[in-house]
């Protein structure tokens, strides 16, 4: 994806090639192919958390700044902090989340933004949380929370700063009630430098976000592909910039 366009304000992202493979061979091998002119114009590439695409642009892009989107940060949180919850359901309850019970009866106001969250729906949240039995995740909620007003900081360097201690923080000896908490510290402090790069770049995968949507739609209007160049070209036309080129012909 080039987002070029998007950054200079003279168009939206667009898709550049398709190639089979998830890994950083698939990646570095595609960048290798585009030639040394190429890779050196490039300045930031915005990933999510899959470590094959880091290492591809440590690799070959060593003049670029590597960002990790603040989709994906706040996703590893999600997961963590809903592995937490539903670690503690079976260790208090003995049976997966049913209706009535206190934890599952939260799990959507858990995900809410605290200033989001209603007075009543926090009364609730209060309720659950504050008991000894759910202080796991009360601890994971918390520091859940402070990643997204790291994100929801007003400046920049108040984000930044924000989420440096969150790292910080989570980057000491866990104890093992906190085991997921423990794994989401590893992963910030092993990608801390992509993650904090987001303060200083503001790039995100969004629209990259916003091609796949594309592209799903592309799938689902053709009722798939069977061919995959004329995948690939379909594609590159829906989403590559190349659909103004084609009409002004």
């Amino acid at each position: 994806m080039d987002l070029t366009p998007l950054v200079d304000g003279v168009g939206s992202a667009r898709l550049l090639d398709m190639v089979p493979g998830r890994s950083a061979d698939a990646f570095g091998d595609w960048l290798d192919a585009r030639g040394g002119t190429f890779r050196h114009r490039i300045r930031v590439v915005t990933m999510d958390g899959f470590t094959g695409y880091a290492k591809a642009a440590t690799q070959h892009l060593t003049q670029a700044r590597q960002v990790m989107d603040p989709f994906h940060v706040v996703h590893l949180a999600i997961d963590k902090l809903t592995a937490c919850r539903q670690r503690v359901q079976n260790e208090t309850m003995g049976h997966r989340g049913r209706s009535g019970d206190p934890l599952y009866g939260i799990r959507r106001i858990l995900l809410t933004r605290k200033s989001l969250v209603t007075p009543a729906n926090a009364v609730k949240l209060d309720d659950v949380l504050t008991s000894q039995a759910h202080l796991a995740v009360q601890v994971t909620w918390h520091f859940y929370q402070e990643i997204l007003a790291a994100y929801q900081a007003d400046r920049p360097r108040d984000g930044k700063l924000r989420m440096f201690k969150v790292i910080k923080a989570l980057h000491v000896k866990i104890p093992n009630d906190l085991r997921e908490l423990r794994v989401l510290g590893q992963t910030l402090w092993r990608r801390r430098a992509d993650i904090l790069a987001y303060f200083d770049t503001g790039a995100s995968n969004g629209p990259v976000e916003n091609i796949n949507g594309k592209l799903e739609h592309l799938r689902g209007i053709a009722l798939g592909f069977r061919n995959k160049a004329n995948y690939i070209l379909r594609s590159l036309i829906h989403s590559g910039g190349l659909r103004e080129a084609i009409n002004a012909l």
